[in-house]
């Protein structure tokens, strides 16, 4: 868009609520995702049971080995063995019942948490200003929608129930082992430091390449979406072997971060393995010793291998999730950084609101009439008119840089404005001031004699119709798209819009007409038929105040002059602000301000200013160029 706003250094965002938390906050991060998960208590409290009891039943059924072997294997009491399996057998089927149950609960509240998650996310967005875009890329915020909520969600989903149960199986088979012989336990505690060792060393480095993985494979991501876009550019330039050779070297950098994490990843469980049957294998010789001498039983020894065998499953299973925890708290955070960035304010109590005229008499109606008015917070009709005024006004997207110095205008009533002036020099920036996308640093602007700051920005913006250079269109049909301008709009009111746009020949030519479906931004239709489906989008909104920035950039020479009565149809009686490069297209204007560094250099219409000899008279007669 020409002359766009210039991105203000630095993220916008600010403490919000007593939900802030700063960067880095991993306490914060978790109290938040604890917020969100403890909405379902019920749910909690039955999967707390469910965890208890699967893990109690898992080490009891060990622990029932030892007066299996005593009472009834070496004795030969067939009958009382034959209960003591069906004991057994009930153990094991409470276990996975329990198992069973809570993971189905689990499933339930990991999307019932992102779904709350997402929309608040969402609707968040909805409550920004415009300036925290401009500092954030859509595929990162998209990304929080997806990788960052997908993480979160694998979480509660796998992770959280898991490490709570292995934890809990874990202190629970440790404290059967002591029971059964200290002695013994030592020995298994030796292998155990050993294998919280090589989970630190081991998942250290795998977290560290994980990680580098995951960047690597953005950057590969993000070559290929930029490749895919640029796709005429590659071959106009005949830049197919160059992409090729720098897609290959991402691809390459990607597969060795990969190898490495994977390899680190996938050495840990053979290593917990091999540790793990070798501390079976020491115990099984100490204790068939400490067996024959009489000390341990035979009994209560198959029983402890058996919990030697089960310790080290936990552990090897919670080391695996670690790496899900992080990653799911490092997208919780980047998911709650967006929710605590600074909304936009909106201090404004005047609203606009349907009218009835009766001579000068106004009066609130429900009923469309055509006619608006602005009603103060003190019950006062002011008729909407369209007159705006611009009184010294300063302006910068930042504190370090002014764009607008001093801005003093005014546009009556059905009066056209027009801007003219180098890329920079602060067009876009005033019509962005009229409809408050952003607040100025000093001066006033009114809107038939309010302060802007005293209207609501939705009623204001209701006010306002837009064409800007950059069309956007939605996927829907052709008549949903014109009906978003006005949601309310008929028909009738769609094709009148239409056709004073001059659109409505290319749309009855679509294979349905207004019941085209168009998806991906309006790809099949090309840049001149979007740009005529957004200005029958301002048509079909009627509104008194009319900003057009570059709208006829991207129709061709033909197309402009098909659209100039339409044009002129959509500007008469209406304020209309006008940004162009062509300068034929300004020249009916009533004013026409000549801008450079932010400063109104020239201002007249267009007689006036060529009279003048100056900037304006340069551009027009090609003596200067607009850049």
């Amino acid at each position: 868009m020409a002359n766009a706003p210039k991105a203000p250094q630095g993220r916008p965002g600010g403490r919000q609520g007593h939900g802030y938390q700063r960067p880095g906050d991993l306490k914060g991060t978790i109290m938040r995702l604890v917020g969100y998960i403890s909405q379902y208590k019920l749910l909690l409290l039955l999967v707390a049971a469910c965890l208890v009891v699967s893990s109690l039943a898992s080490v009891a059924s060990s622990y029932l080995m030892k007066p299996i072997i005593n009472n009834y294997i070496i004795p030969g009491n067939f009958s009382g063995l034959l209960k003591m399996c069906a004991l057994l057998f009930g153990c094991f089927a409470l276990s996975a019942g329990c198992s069973y149950t809570y993971s189905r609960i689990m499933v339930r509240i990991s999307q019932k948490t992102v779904a709350k998650l997402r929309q608040d996310l969402f609707d968040k967005l909805q409550e920004l200003p415009i300036g925290y875009f401009d500092t954030h890329q859509s595929g990162d915020l998209m990304s929080r929608f997806t990788n960052d909520i997908d993480t979160v969600s694998e979480m509660i989903n796998s992770s959280f129930a898991s490490v709570i149960s292995n934890t809990l199986t874990f202190f629970c088979t440790v404290i059967m082992m002591l029971v059964l012989n200290w002695q013994l336990t030592l020995i298994s505690f030796a292998f155990l430091a050993m294998m919280f060792m090589i989970v630190k060393v081991i998942g250290g480095k795998s977290r560290t390449n994980f990680r580098r993985q995951q960047a690597a494979l953005g950057a590969l991501n993000g070559y290929i979406e930029e490749m895919i876009d640029g796709q005429k550019v590659i071959k106009v330039f005949n830049h197919e072997q160059k992409s090729i050779r720098e897609f290959a070297q991402l691809n390459t950098a990607y597969r060795d971060a990969a190898t490495l994490a994977q390899t680190y990843a996938g050495s840990m469980m053979p290593a917990m393995g091999n540790l793990s049957r070798i501390n079976y294998a020491v115990t099984c010789c100490v204790g068939g010793l400490l067996s024959i001498g009489g000390v341990f039983d035979v009994g209560s020894l198959g029983a402890y291998l058996l919990y030697v065998k089960q310790v080290s499953q936990p552990i090897g299973q919670i080391s695996q999730q670690i790496n899900v925890l992080l990653a799911s708290m490092a997208g919780a955070e980047r998911i709650f950084a967006v929710m605590d960035a600074k909304p936009e304010t909106d201090e404004g109590k005047t609203v606009l609101v349907r009218v009835e005229k009766n001579g000068t008499a106004l009066t609130e109606t429900e009923r469309r009439t055509g006619h608006w008015a602005w009603k103060r917070p003190d019950g006062e009709l002011v008729e909407l008119r369209g007159d705006v005024r611009f009184h010294d006004v300063t302006f910068g997207y930042t504190d370090e840089k002014t764009v607008l110095h001093n801005i003093s205008l005014y546009a009556k009533p059905g009066q056209k404005i027009a801007f003219v002036g180098s890329t920079g020099a602060g067009k876009t920036t005033i019509t962005n001031l009229i409809n408050r996308f952003y607040d100025i640093q000093s001066g006033t602007i009114t809107y038939d004699g309010i302060d802007v700051t005293e209207i609501a920005k939705d009623s204001l913006r209701r006010s306002l119709g837009v064409v800007l250079q950059d069309t956007h269109l939605f996927t829907g049909t052709i008549a949903d798209n014109i009906r978003y301008g006005k949601l309310d709009a008929t028909d009738e009111e769609i094709r009148a819009a239409a056709k004073l746009a001059n659109a409505d020949t290319f749309i009855r030519h679509l294979p349905q007409g207004y019941d085209t479906v168009i998806t991906g931004d309006g790809g099949s239709l090309s840049q001149g038929e979007r740009q005529l489906l957004a200005i029958a989008r301002a048509a079909v909104s009627d509104p008194p105040v009319l900003i057009l920035d570059e709208a006829t950039s991207s129709i061709d020479t033909r197309t402009e002059k098909l659209i100039e009565e339409g044009m002129d149809s959509l500007m008469e009686e209406r304020t209309v602000f006008v940004i162009a490069h062509r300068l034929s297209t300004v020249r009916n204007s009533q004013a026409i301000m000549v801008l450079e560094q932010g400063r109104i250099i020239e201002r007249g219409d267009h007689d006036d200013l060529i009279a003048q000899r100056g900037k304006y008279y340069q551009l027009y007669t090609g003596q200067a160029e607009l850049s």
